[in-house]
């Protein structure tokens, strides 16, 4: 399967992190956009059509969490994001999680090993789904 991926971070060399990391994980066939912040971020996700995002949370000009905010409200396809970041606190997880919208959650540092058992459950769905109708993210949004 093919992912048209977004990859967020302020840091260069953990974007290239994040993407070696996926890449390693055989979860899928990946094409890999980068952004530097939130804002960065948004003018893209606004410019193309993108399947999965991966978020850090902490970036100038816009944070990923309000990308993530942004995204959700005004997105009318639905797409997996995934928070990849330093904030372990069981409240920004929550946060993320359950009132933002992140589907997925991956605490810096991490292994390829650790993203794969991350995301395993996202690509399941997606294998499922790719004989059902509605396809996946409709599924993956409906629970």
């Amino acid at each position: 399967m093919e992912i048209n991926a977004l990859v967020v971070d302020d840091s260069g060399i953990m974007r290239k992190m994040v993407m070696r990391s996926l890449a390693e994980s055989r979860l899928a066939q990946f094409t890999f956009t980068e952004a530097q912040d939130g804002a960065d971020a948004l003018t893209k996700f606004r410019d193309a059509a993108f399947d999965m995002l991966f978020v850090d949370w902490n970036m100038p000009n816009m944070s990923g969490i309000d990308f993530v905010r942004q995204v959700r409200s005004e997105s009318k396809k639905p797409v997996a994001i995934v928070m990849v970041t330093t904030e372990s606190t069981m409240a920004r997880i929550e946060e993320a999680l359950d009132q933002v919208g992140v589907d997925s959650y991956v605490c810096k540092p991490f292994t390829t090993d650790v993203l794969r058992q991350k995301l395993a459950p996202l690509f399941e769905k997606l294998a499922e789904s790719a004989t059902k109708k509605g396809g996946f993210f409709s599924q993956l949004l409906q629970g």
